[in-house]
């Protein structure tokens, strides 16, 4: 909802919002960038095991805004449930920071950060949506810029952290440096909140219900007793593989039952608009396996063999570790967002904008060339090691397809979802995001190297044969994607019919 007169304008309110969330990003993607070379270089983990626990911890860190969607929506408020959770990530890190190599205590580190994420994430999506309410064109041009101040946070922090991680370790030792590193992912956070405080009155226009009455402190106690509860469990399901599958896929059916229900008990001038959000989010589904891959297969990948200098014609240009090719994604969306989101506003005004729908299979389309560019690197490898520049290309076509699929995804629920659902169903989302993060770890071991085998020769064809298989499993969804098209144009004409709006997607 909207409270009371608005004494701010609307991209105030959206730069607040999007300032805190451009810190948590610098935080999250700091510490994924040296999250599996962690386990594997320094905990001594396999890459299956590697690559299971932090799918396992992406796809809780995914899952969990399904609750904290709700609790912003109904309980504490959305504002006071993103600082909340703001709150707890800060700890996350801070606890990652600790010198130590014990799995339990990295475990039960991710489950504060899960349960932390699980706070803010559905929450700091909902007030945008809250701010831009009404208006479809500057919705989807709002959330590409969002999603790119995401990628401002998330580049500084791939590139700074393996930085700090090597430079401590070379002249400190002992691994020091991945703990240093885990520290700047704590900074960022204080800096983040610092900020939202100074900012916070350009929000206060907009919130749930809740953040309009005082807060409940036994509603907030029982809320902290939940998470606590919740970071137990989370490093439970880390530690036991068996037990990691159950509650993924179990989560997974929950919530797709709550979807299903909530299509069926709706009123009819909802019911359009909820199909259309259900298609889309399985669409999603797929997207996400290929996106997993970032931080499992091509970030291995890139350690064994990519070589990691850059060269112009015989000229050096410079090195990066194998952890800062991750940060070549959020570079490319910031390239990319401004470009897209003019392209959105002006579609919007000459009624040429095409549909979410279309974005999705455009969006899978162009992840196809990324993984087939990847897929074709031994022909540009010596001994085994391929050129940087394949990553670069790579990279660009992978995260323009982020942004045509997973950088709508919020704006799609913003679109087609009732405002009485939102951050339940902005908590679906992402829940169905977190199932394809664990089966993209499950798809990432099929080019699992065994350990011992470290020739590059050797692990090159393992991981261009999976890349190649990708590639054609892409093109598959474009050709789904392609095929519902119909189907989603119906269903958005009656949604807009319903809804009072002249717009309807071409």
């Amino acid at each position: 909802m909207t409270t009371g007169k608005i004494q701010v304008s609307k991209t105030r309110s959206f730069m607040t919002v999007s300032l805190i969330e451009l810190w948590e990003r610098f935080g999250f993607y700091g510490m994924q960038a040296l999250i599996v070379y962690f386990m594997v270089q320094r905990l001594g983990f396999a890459d299956e095991r590697a690559n299971l626990v932090w799918s396992a911890c992406a796809a809780l860190i995914y899952v969990a805004p399904a609750i904290g969607g709700w609790v912003g929506d109904k309980v504490l408020g959305t504002k006071r449930t993103m600082l909340l959770g703001a709150g707890i990530l800060t700890l996350g890190y801070a606890l990652m920071a600790v010198p130590t190599d014990n799995t339990w205590f990295l475990f039960s580190a991710l489950g504060v950060i899960v349960v932390g994420n699980g706070l803010f994430k559905p929450n700091a999506g909902n007030l945008v949506r809250k701010i831009y309410d009404g208006d479809d064109s500057k919705i989807d041009s709002a959330f590409t810029i969002y999603y790119m101040a995401v990628n401002v946070g998330s580049t500084f922090s791939m590139l700074l952290t393996p930085w700090i991680k090597d430079y401590v370790n070379a002249n400190y030792g002992d691994g020091f440096g991945w703990h240093a590193a885990f520290a700047v992912c704590f900074v960022g956070l204080i800096v983040g909140i610092g900020n939202y405080m100074m900012m916070r009155h350009t929000l206060d226009d907009y919130g749930s219900e809740p953040d309009l009455l005082p807060v409940d402190k036994s509603k907030l106690a029982a809320v902290l007793g939940a998470s606590l509860l919740a970071v137990v469990v989370s490093a439970v399901i880390l530690e036991f593989e068996d037990i990691a599958r159950v509650f993924v896929y179990g989560a997974g059916l929950v919530v797709l039952g709550i979807f299903i229900h909530l299509i069926r008990t709706s009123e009819e001038s909802e019911r359009a608009g909820l199909l259309a959000a259900l298609v889309l989010t399985l669409q999603s589904v797929f997207f996400f396996i290929f996106y997993q891959q970032m931080s499992t297969s091509l970030a291995l990948f890139a350690l064994r063999n990519v070589d990691w200098d850059f060269v112009v014609m015989g000229q050096h240009l410079w090195t990066w570790s194998p952890a800062q090719f991750q940060a070549l994604n959020p570079i490319w969306i910031m390239v990319l967002s401004p470009i897209l989101a003019w392209a959105y506003a002006w579609g919007g005004k000459n009624n040429k904008d095409l549909s979410i729908a279309a974005k999705f299979a455009l969006g899978f389309a162009v992840v196809a060339a990324g993984f087939f560019i990847y897929s074709v690197a031994g022909e540009f490898a010596v001994n085994g090691k391929t050129s940087s520049w394949v990553m670069i290309w790579g990279y660009g076509a992978y995260s323009l397809g982020e942004l045509l699929v997973s950088g709508l995804g919020l704006a799609m629920i913003a679109r087609y979802v009732p405002e009485r659902m939102g951050g339940f169903m902005m908590g679906a989302y992402f829940v169905a995001t977190g199932i394809s993060q664990y089966l993209g770890g499950v798809v990432a071991n099929f080019a699992s190297v065994p350990q011992g085998i470290t020739d590059p020769l050797e692990t090159l064809t393992i991981y261009t044969s999976l890349f190649n298989k990708l590639g054609f499993a892409a093109l598959g969804c474009t050709l789904i994607a392609l095929a519902v098209l119909p189907l989603m144009r119906r269903l958005t004409q009656t949604h807009h019919s319903h809804n009072g709006s002249e717009h309807v997607d071409a």
